[in-house]
């Protein structure tokens, strides 16, 4: 596996296999079974440059972007992604609180409500372009609030960032 492959559009069916692993069929014929599919930017880069790693952790194929995708594979590469950055949506802020420099924030995620502290509200709370806000808490446990233009009022004066 010498020469990275990209896939485009419909030049590829993936097919969802287990936790976090797909096999992939080119149209051509070459198949590779067992990948993982990994984001090589995890932060800003949701769904483009999507690599597939064999078991040994070799880089088998590049994705481009998952949107171009056949609806089929798009959906077996998301749930893969999902199931390995599995990072808790955050869908309301049920209270902040401030003591001896640490926020603790209670918040209701997509998995039930959390608690967690925040050290540093600079560097451990991020407001990204896209309209996402990134927690890091203080055991380096990550929360995501996917949209902060859907959050309900009350939650989002609870937040407390620089917008």
């Amino acid at each position: 596996m010498s020469d990275r492959i990209y896939i485009n559009a419909d030049e590829a069916k993936i097919t969802y296999k287990g936790f976090c692993k797909v096999d992939l069929e080119m149209y051509d014929g070459r198949k590779f079974e067992d990948l993982e599919p990994r984001r090589l930017f995890p932060l800003s880069g949701l769904t483009k440059y999507i690599t597939l790693l064999s078991p040994e952790m070799k880089e088998v194929a590049l994705i481009r972007d998952i949107g171009q995708l056949m609806p089929e594979s798009r959906q077996a590469v998301e749930k893969c992604l999902d199931e390995y950055y599995m990072i808790p949506k955050i869908t309301a802020i049920l209270d902040r609180k401030e003591k001896n420099g640490l926020l603790k924030y209670t918040v209701m995620t997509n998995y039930g409500q959390r608690s967690f502290d925040i050290r540093n509200r600079h560097s451990d709370i991020k407001n990204l372009y896209d309209g996402r806000v990134l927690f890091r808490d203080s055991n380096d446990n990550r929360y995501e609030i996917p949209d902060i233009t859907k959050l309900d009022r009350t939650s989002f004066l609870k937040i407390n960032i620089d917008l």
